[in-house]
């Protein structure tokens, strides 16, 4: 919310780009947690008690013990050393530890900042800390589901989990934007239009995060093609419309390719609209927008070639945060600061 308090704006907006950056860094070390089976190396929640890691040697085996007993160890780490034990720890170790850091970063200063002026701070900003809370359960009731019966976390519950990261990334970008005084000359663009491409674009990290929690990336490793047809040829056409679809590896990485087509197809009837209406103070938005959805299909490709290779899997997550931000910002400056649709 902006208003003519320079000096409490500029504090706060200090506080929503801290936030910003932690938060698109526990998204890359989520995604590296993922990449490297690491999450399941802490069996217990440990929400406080968990702040502290293993110091002592018979810690570290009372860990490696816990881990043990669960199936991905039993079926497919059974072989694993202690020492090789240690480094997915650290990874999940690391993941929660900012999870908390970032807990506290929103606490902290929303107290702060109420008790200093006024209770509209806390209104305004507690969606965000309800929202990291309900993100901490949310990772754990990810985890609870590759303790039992399953070597994997469910990719629905990594998919709520990831999704859930952005939409507190989205929303602590929009209020540092709101704390911002943009100036853009109006721009004949459908709303609505901006909003559909960004609904395509979290539609997109869904499918996403069901490739990554099924490993459904490695199932076709040729592009443009799957195997030697553009639909996958140990699926039919009706699978689509099956309620499995979701659970079905080869179905799901189809849909994660063909969702990347059409979001292109609409980015470039947004190009349009921004080309003929001539401003260019709004191109290089939707430039950026393009240059990231390039970069993203490339990061895909590779990723698919490569056999989910780490560095281009990665990479891939973390320019996903590029195009939401982008987007974002395009769709903030043509709706406050355009016309009104």
């Amino acid at each position: 919310m902006y208003s003519q308090n320079y000096s409490l704006n500029s504090q706060l907006k200090i506080w929503m780009i801290t936030l910003l950056v932690m938060i698109v860094l526990i998204i890359l070390v989520g995604g590296l947690t993922r990449l490297t089976d690491s999450g399941l190396s802490i069996t217990s929640w440990e929400l406080f008690i968990g702040s502290l890691p293993p110091l002592t040697n018979d810690k570290w085996i009372e860990y490696f013990d816990l881990y043990k007993t669960i199936p991905e160890f039993k079926e497919q780490n059974f072989n694993m050393t202690l020492n090789e034990f240690k480094i997915i720890f650290w990874w999940e170790w690391a993941h929660r530890q900012l999870g908390r850091l970032i807990g506290l970063t929103v606490l902290f200063p929303m107290i702060y900042f109420t008790i200093k002026n006024g209770f509209w701070i806390l209104k305004e900003y507690s969606i965000i800390f309800f929202l990291v809370c309900f993100q901490g359960f949310i990772g754990w009731y990810m985890v609870s589901s590759g303790l039992i019966d399953r070597i994997d976390v469910s990719h629905y519950r990594l998919s709520l989990h990831l999704v859930t990261a952005f939409i507190i990334l989205s929303i602590v970008f929009w209020k540092y934007l709101n704390l911002t005084d943009i100036k853009i000359n109006h721009i004949n663009i459908q709303l609505n239009t901006i909003k559909f491409f960004l609904l395509l674009l979290f539609l997109q990290l869904i499918i996403g995060a069901f490739v990554s929690g099924m490993d459904a990336g490695k199932i076709y490793n040729t592009w443009p093609l799957m195997g030697s047809s553009y639909f996958p040829d140990d699926s039919v056409i009706n699978d689509l419309f099956n309620l499995t679809v979701f659970d079905d590896q080869s179905l799901v990485q189809f849909i994660h390719r063909n969702l990347a087509y059409l979001i292109v197809i609409i980015y470039f009837y947004m190009l349009y609209f921004v080309l003929k209406n001539g401003n260019i103070n709004i191109r290089i938005p939707i430039f950026i927008i393009g240059i990231s959805l390039l970069l993203q299909i490339v990061l895909g490709v590779l990723t698919i070639l490569s056999g989910v290779k780490m560095i281009y899997a990665s990479l891939h997550q973390i320019n996903s945060i590029l195009i939401i931000l982008s987007t974002l910002y395009f769709l903030y400056i043509v709706k406050y600061k355009g016309p009104n649709y």
